[in-house]
């Protein structure tokens, strides 16, 4: 099935960043979205649920699915981590009549444009500055020391690839983050400028 006519969300920002509470403030006021679950073969976290917050499965499991051809993007994103977007999981939200939010990193993100790049809106959200994130990430207390560092080195990478996304918006306030990503959206759905 063709995808072009179909309209995608994609909120992608560093760990820590704040694309998450935004996607959920989304998608609580906004009924005509729905969230997209990623696959992923990390351990649930805290009161996550399989076939809610992920897809958790075993990493055969995951290649197995690559090999498949099941994804719409898939990437390691850490060693032995991967996490990806079954084609599936945007068929059972386009045939419910809503338009999916993909909560993703940034380069599943970039992937995802290249393949739809007439069908997607693109916010990227920014931390106000490297060393708040990774304030924010401490405050998480699921990070060793070796984990927070590699999440900080690869938050300022993925901030040089800001310019690949339609918007930016830097989330020095949440809620007015949130009224910003909101805004974008409906005009978007819309099809207004």
């Amino acid at each position: 099935m063709s995808y072009s006519h179909k309209k995608i969300i994609i909120i992608t920002a560093p760990s820590g960043a704040g694309k998450t509470s935004i996607t959920r403030y989304l998608l609580a006021r906004n009924p005509q979205l729905a969230f997209s679950i990623s696959a992923a073969t990390r351990l649930p976290r805290g009161p996550e649920k399989h076939g809610v917050d992920y897809y958790f499965m075993s990493e055969p499991e995951f290649r197995n699915h690559i090999r498949n051809n099941d994804f719409m993007e898939w990437e390691m994103v850490y060693e032995g981590k991967y996490y990806g977007t079954l084609k599936a999981e945007m068929e059972r939200i386009w045939s419910n009549h809503q338009v999916p939010i993909l909560d993703i990193d940034v380069k599943g993100a970039i992937h995802v444009q290249q393949q739809y790049p007439h069908s997607t809106l693109s916010l990227f959200i920014e931390p106000p500055s490297v060393d708040e994130l990774r304030k924010r990430l401490e405050s998480r207390g699921t990070e060793s020391a070796e984990s927070l560092q590699a999440r900080v080195n690869k938050a300022s990478y993925e901030i040089s690839f800001k310019q690949h996304f339609d918007f930016t918006i830097v989330n020095d306030n949440l809620e007015t983050a949130c009224l910003q990503a909101e805004s974008l959206i409906l005009n978007f759905l819309s099809g207004k400028d």
